[in-house]
């Protein structure tokens, strides 16, 4: 009964009381969680897979054109995400952002859908793969509509990253033994709830989006959003909610680099123990967290060297951008230390999105008959890792951690550094295996003398489901790396930085689209006088362009990537969980005053 009494620290439920371990948190509250996420998927999913077939078919722009907003509307969903965790974490709370966010995402796909709708706000249809026929762009008013729905969607989704993963985690307690196995499996299960939102996804909604119309695509997906906020909102009542502080965590990360600027002259005394830390004797100490001092990064030390001006004036205020505590100081180490690791991260992106533009106007190409009244859509080839995926996480989680747990004494199996570095090497293997794919359709269509054949109308001798191959070595990378990453930087980031931490994985893979399109604009500038077809990705027929040579490359800098990875991985040091014997002895007596405080009010 006292365990179930149990107050979780620095935690509330959503009317802002105490949580109570028994009551509020553990694995029944992120079931709302993670259907939610499964629907907010399965609206969302489609998009990245065949938004490139919207911009093309529907809205006329051409291949490249196209490939390069769906990178950019995928980029700026995950670097808005930075935005949106910095407010979450210090003001608006997690759980507000994420209904926040799920609303906006319908509100766009509304927006969307009436477009779609509506023929005097789009193009007149046309055949953008018929070169006698010169297809109207959407322009004007209608692509001002186009792009307002497409980038507040981002806008929403980015929400959901920032927030949603973080608040699922913080319904377990880290320094409890059960919840950090449970929240280890939380993220694999986080997973899961992807997988199986993006099933329905690229299968249902991608075969409506095609066959039915956009219009009746959009809206299923905006009704899905809805269902995803009435689910999340039926889990209120069993939340943990973490506290949020009013000041941005990150302003203090950035007063330790600007008081060691500051303070750069200053020389280092000659105990570590001089360095600046409130005592946890006081009363202020009560709701701070405390972590040991480290040799890493010495130099950041300055920013907690304390002059005798300030060691004479002990009790009086200091000035945070002049002086910060031992635990700022360290915080702001770790955060600093995850930077390699971040930008180890930015290439697998880079793959990702080949398969999510490039790899789907492959398959536009290829003969994607099933049966003889069925063909699968391109847009839905992704189907065969998610399914996969479904089936594989289950054993990876149930079988493979406990296993592996035996031997390490882990809670997650291997370390979170072990399991990126596995995704990595897929990725560079799964664009090998797309390279040498792309060799062999060029090479059906030059035999068959169809090198000049219309896409979806005139389908290559070859069948799409050689396409899965690629899809599915990339699709076990995904659930080593992405979910690797994301309890790494949950783990890691310090208590405030927790939905900041995570946007690390969204910042890099809004780096990595971003680099798509860059590297795209290059390579296609680079190449453009040496090649017949006007450079390596140029135009709208892909059995003229280099695709195959941009694969090979792809793999050769996954590579070197890795070998880099390697390196940083081996020199990371992971941090101090938790705050020292004595602070946690303290946390301990304030739990303790608190349920005697309760247990006097209620009798």
């Amino acid at each position: 009964m006292e365990n179930e009494e149990q107050f979780v620290d620095g935690k509330v439920d959503w009317r802002g009381r105490p949580a109570r371990r028994g009551k509020h948190g553990g694995v029944k509250s992120v079931f709302p969680v993670l259907v939610s996420f499964a629907f907010e998927n399965v609206a969302t999913f489609c998009l990245s897979v065949n938004l490139v077939t919207y911009f093309s078919l529907v809205m006329h722009h051409d291949i490249s054109d196209s490939a390069n907003h769906v990178t950019n509307y995928m980029g700026t969903g995950y670097i808005l995400a930075i935005i949106v965790a910095y407010l979450t974490d210090g003001h608006l709370g997690r759980y507000k952002a994420v209904i926040l966010s799920l609303s906006i995402e319908f509100l766009a796909l509304g927006l969307l859908t009436i477009q779609a709708h509506y023929p005097k706000l789009k193009p007149p249809p046309c055949n953008i793969f018929d070169p006698t026929t010169k297809c109207e762009v959407v322009d004007g008013r209608n692509s001002v509509i186009l792009f307002a729905g497409t980038y507040a969607l981002a806008l929403g989704a980015a929400g959901v990253k920032a927030s949603l993963p973080t608040h699922g985690a913080d319904q377990f307690d880290e320094k409890d033994p059960k919840e950090a196995k449970q929240m280890s499996s939380f993220f694999n299960w986080l997973l899961l709830a992807l997988c199986i939102g993006a099933a329905v996804s690229s299968t249902l909604i991608v075969w409506i989006q095609d066959y039915k119309g956009w219009d009746k695509g959009f809206g299923i997906s905006a009704l899905a959003v809805l269902v995803g906020i009435i689910v999340f909102s039926g889990g209120f009542p069993r939340y943990r909610v973490h506290v949020t502080r009013g000041t941005g965590a990150m302003t203090e990360i950035i007063q330790v680099y600007v008081a060691a600027v500051r303070n750069r002259k200053l020389k280092y005394p000659d105990n570590d123990a001089e360095l600046y830390e409130i005592s946890m004797d006081k009363e202020e100490a009560l709701e701070q967290e405390f972590l040991p001092h480290t040799q890493d990064f010495r130099w950041l030390d300055k920013a907690a060297i304390q002059t005798s001006a300030e060691i004479e004036l002990a009790e009086k205020p200091k000035n945070p951008w002049k002086l910060c505590r031992v635990t700022q100081v360290e915080n702001a180490k770790i955060i600093l230390g995850m930077i390699p690791i971040f930008l180890c991260t930015i290439i697998m992106t880079l793959c990702l999105a080949q398969l999510q533009t490039f790899s789907i106007q492959q398959g536009t190409t290829m003969d994607t008959t099933i049966t003889k009244s069925f063909n699968i859509p391109p847009a839905s080839l992704p189907i065969f890792p998610v399914a996969s995926l479904i089936i594989l996480i289950p054993i990876y989680d149930v079988f493979f951690v406990p296993f592996a747990r035996k031997f390490t004494g882990l809670p997650t199996g291997i370390t979170h550094l072990q399991r990126v570095g596995v995704g990595l090497v897929l990725s560079c293997l799964s664009m090998a295996a797309a390279a040498i794919l792309e060799a062999k359709r060029k090479r059906v269509a030059r035999d068959n003398n169809m090198l000049d054949a219309i896409p979806t109308l005139q389908p290559l001798p070859i069948n799409v489901f050689w396409i899965m191959i690629q899809y599915f070595i990339f699709g076990i990378a995904d659930m080593f790396t992405y979910v690797g990453l994301l309890e790494f930087f949950y783990s890691e980031a310090p208590k405030g930085l927790k939905s900041i931490s995570t946007c690390f994985l969204w910042s890099s893979m809004a780096l990595g689209y971003y680099l798509s399109t860059i590297l795209v604009q290059i390579l296609n500038a680079v190449t453009k006088n040496i090649t017949a077809s006007g450079g390596w990705l140029a135009g709208n027929n892909i059995n003229r362009n280099h695709l195959n040579l941009f694969y090979w490359l792809l793999s050769l800098m996954s590579l070197i990537n890795f070998i880099v990875y390697q390196f940083v991985a081996k020199n990371y040091k992971y941090r101090s969980h938790g705050p020292s014997d004595e602070a946690d002895n303290k946390v301990r007596e304030v739990n303790d005053l608190e349920e005697a405080d309760v247990e006097r009010s209620s009798q």
